[in-house]
């Protein structure tokens, strides 16, 4: 498979952690910094919020200022990195989708309890779900939002760039005939495919559990391996989604989905269940 995709919005956040760091050791405020960079310190504050890109010259000179010594190399090419747009902006999203944010992750935890997850999703599947959606799309926007969701999951299959994805399925989901028999009988197929796949563990939560951690809605536990990122929620709703960084909510979110895994079948138990309804279309 394909070399890494750059996914500019994490990038943008580890570059300014550890510009911060760097400043705070050399023992300079943000209003002692900026007149030395020829700069403001609103823009410094930005680019250390992560919030602005911050221009590889300015870097540079930040790496001298701060006497970055044996990491000036590395953060140089992070702020490269940083600098270039996510493979995902050609398609006309931003870096702070969840799209942006998923580039740079490694493993993807999901609860799936209004559709099938994305990263497991048919093209036909996606379409209809596109289709049903209330949001103007034009025939063409609608291909390019499928297309997307395919190339996100090439990585399931990369031995350079391997997302591990950790699902769990409401059985409810599985039931429901979204874009017709046919194109259910396809995403039953293709679950049972992908669940075979080294980067997936697919569980299906039964229906007659009762009473759960998330009936409310589905959502995502992001991780970010060696990057340094700490994990980030996020959640879809009916009316949109909303991402969660601040600890106490991201702690939540990990207790829930480990109860909904001890709720939900084993993965084999799991599989059957899915071969049963396929074989019920």
């Amino acid at each position: 498979m394909g070399a890494k995709r750059n996914g500019a919005s994490i990038r943008r956040r580890i570059l300014a952690r550890r510009l911060r760091k760097l400043r705070e050791g050399a023992r300079l405020t943000l209003d002692e910094a900026a007149p030395a960079l020829d700069t403001s310190a609103s823009r410094l504050s930005r680019i250390e919020n992560g919030q602005q890109k911050a221009d590889v010259h300015l870097v540079k000179s930040m790496l001298d200022l701060y006497d970055a010594g044996d990491e000036w190399a590395e953060m140089l090419e992070l702020a490269r990195e940083a600098a270039k747009p996510g493979w995902y902006r050609a398609y006309g999203l931003g870096d702070n989708s969840y799209v942006g944010y998923e580039t740079e992750a490694t493993q993807v935890q999901e609860y799936a309890a209004g559709f099938v997850p994305g990263l497991l999703q048919v093209a036909d599947y996606s379409r209809a779900l596109y289709e049903a959606s209330p949001l103007p799309r034009s025939a063409d926007e609608r291909e390019r939002d499928i297309q997307v969701r395919m190339i996100r999951q090439e990585r399931l299959e990369s031995d350079d760039d391997p997302l591990q994805l950790v699902a769990i399925i409401d059985e409810a989901v599985l039931r429901n005939p979204v874009g017709g028999r046919a194109t259910s009988r396809a995403q039953m197929e293709h679950l049972l495919i992908a669940s075979e796949l080294p980067t997936v563990s697919l569980q299906v939560l039964p229906m007659g559990r009762g009473a759960h951690p998330s009936l409310a809605s589905g959502f995502y536990i992001l991780s970010f391996g060696d990057l340094g990122e700490p994990d980030m929620a996020y959640v879809e709703h009916a009316l949109g989604a909303t991402h969660l960084e601040k600890e106490p909510a991201v702690t939540l979110a990990r207790l829930k989905f480990e109860r909904l895994r001890t709720l939900a079948l084993a993965p084999v138990e799991s599989r059957e269940v899915i071969q049963r309804i396929a074989g019920e279309l």
